[in-house]
């Protein structure tokens, strides 16, 4: 682990091109291990910890998250472990990938290229405004009702389903919130009260990304057809003029087939474009 005086977390391993991870939730890098590991022996894998959970600030106070910190941390970590005048490669997943996309728009003469996983940039679809309501929903949910409650909605609403048919589970009695206490100390809580209601409201650069299209892939899980992030991802890719790529399992595919997903990305970043490479598309949106 390596902490700056700017207090910055993040971990390296491995040696090759610099591949900065930016995990999803509310950050916490915990269950990429199998998938960080495989892609070490290929890249010099630095995975970032924009809030320290991993680090030892799991139940200190956190204030509601914004895309552009966590795209700064990202700009200012890559700024610490690449050469000066060397660009890196970014993969993100989740709620991560939003900050990817806001860095790549903002700072691309540090990226090779991003491979931006299933982001909840619901604002690009013609629904959004059922979509954001929602998330919105999910957020009263888990206050009123507790994390079981409010998992249940998310899962429902990611997999376009209506709120009846939430699993029976999410309404059993003494279903409640968590304390001030309680929600500090769970990443999934942090989630869901702290990052989630700004990451999928935040509207992507299109153009930016438009004309930086030849070095943004956008990924999602092949068990994620038909759901809500694989459309939103296939959707901004198409938007964007960026590729599209599908990645072993769902939505948490980099954690459930670490291997697979490995071996995808890698290929992903060997067949991407020189960084000053131009896009085919217009550069409109």
């Amino acid at each position: 682990m390596i902490e700056t005086p700017h207090d910055l977390h993040y971990e390296v391993r491995g040696s090759g091109p610099v591949l900065l991870v930016i995990p999803g939730g509310a950050g916490h890098p915990m269950g990429l291990d199998g998938l960080t590991d495989r892609l070490a022996d290929r890249f010099t894998v630095v995975t970032y910890d924009p809030l320290g959970l991993a680090h030892g600030r799991l139940g200190l106070p956190v204030e509601e998250q914004r895309v552009e910190a966590w795209s700064e941390g990202a700009h200012r970590v890559l700024g610490e472990v690449l050469p000066d005048g060397e660009s890196g490669y970014v993969f993100a997943t989740s709620a991560g990938a939003v900050p990817a996309l806001d860095l790549l728009a903002r700072h691309p003469e540090r990226l090779r290229h991003v491979v931006s996983h299933e982001p909840p940039v619901v604002r690009v679809l013609p629904d959004a405004a059922r979509q954001l309501a929602m998330f919105a929903d999910v957020y009263d949910t888990c206050r009123a009702a507790g994390l079981k409650a409010a998992g249940a909605r998310m899962t429902a609403g990611l997999e376009e389903r209506t709120p009846d048919a939430l699993e029976p589970e999410a309404a059993e009695p003494g279903s409640q919130p968590l304390s001030a206490d309680e929600e500090l100390s769970n990443p999934m809580a942090l989630f869901l009260t702290r990052v989630m209601p700004r990451f999928t409201s935040y509207t992507p650069d299109l153009a930016a990304l438009t004309a930086l299209s030849p070095r943004l892939t956008f990924a999602a899980g092949t068990d994620s057809r038909g759901q809500l992030l694989h459309r939103t991802a296939a959707f901004t890719a198409e938007l964007s003029g960026s590729g599209f790529v599908e990645f072993p399992g769902g939505h948490i595919g980099a954690i459930t087939h670490p291997v697979e997903f490995a071996e995808c990305l890698a290929e992903c970043l060997a067949k991407a474009p020189p960084p000053d490479a131009t896009p085919d598309v217009p550069l409109t949106t």
